[in-house]
């Protein structure tokens, strides 16, 4: 089945090229042109993938993506105006999975949907079942699901397969680049501070550890590492 996506943009022209260019790469293109009922629209209609602007008519983008935040961990890449930085702090913050600043190349707007697509899917075997628990985090990969505590920890996509590559090296850097290229799907950048905004989320989801301390740390000039909690002896 191919992929649905709705593409939420008051240029009208612009999301009739990108449902042309789209659709032949193996899309089901839908669009928007105003913030009403947006967030309604986007988890109502079974979508695998939201592309938002930041600048709409009646809400703006990034209420919608706080709306469906609230209510869904469906995909969303932001559309931001080059040069806003704000914008795509914000987003990352409230939770998009991706940004991409206008105006962009269709190939990397098509390249950016399938990596969170992929990100998306779950990566087990049939049959198979990874869990991976480090302390009081239970994260398995097959629901997706994350459990700290036993209570259950909305991740997006992006959030969800970071925790997962810190885990299953807890207690060992893992460096920025790799999060970067295996996880985000792209070419690593050191100005992108994408992978921090990302990394911020997941620690205020997850909290401080047993200990009282933070789960995930920085390890300058490399990237993160996940704590574990030394063993009682």
């Amino acid at each position: 089945m191919p992929a649905r996506l709705l593409l939420i943009d008051d240029d009208v022209e612009l999301t009739r090229l990108l449902a042309e260019l789209l659709t032949p790469e193996g899309f089901e293109i839908d669009t928007l042109a105003t913030g009403a009922g947006a967030a309604d629209r986007a988890i109502a209609g079974s979508y695998d993938l939201v592309v938002l602007d930041v600048m709409l008519p009646v809400m703006s983008g990034l209420e919608i993506l706080r709306d469906i935040r609230r209510r869904s961990a469906l995909p969303v890449i932001l559309l931001t105006a080059r040069g806003e930085d704000i914008d795509r702090i914000v987003g990352l913050e409230v939770g998009a999975d991706d940004y991409l600043p206008k105006p962009f190349n269709t190939r990397e707007l098509t390249a950016r949907i399938r990596a969170v697509l992929r990100r998306a899917e779950p990566r087990t075997a049939p049959g198979s079942r990874r869990v991976v628990r480090v302390d009081d985090v239970v994260f398995d990969q097959a629901a997706r699901h994350v459990e700290r505590g036993g209570a259950a920890v909305d991740l997006t996509s992006v959030e969800f397969d970071i925790l997962g590559a810190l885990l299953d090296s807890a207690g060992e850097p893992v460096p920025r680049e790799r999060i970067v290229e295996t996880i985000l799907g792209r070419r690593y950048d050191p100005f992108d501070r994408s992978v921090d905004m990302h990394v911020s989320n997941l620690r205020k989801k997850l909290g401080p550890g047993p200990a009282g301390d933070d789960r995930i740390r920085s390890v300058r000039g490399v990237g993160y590492v996940y704590v574990r909690t030394p063993a009682a002896g």
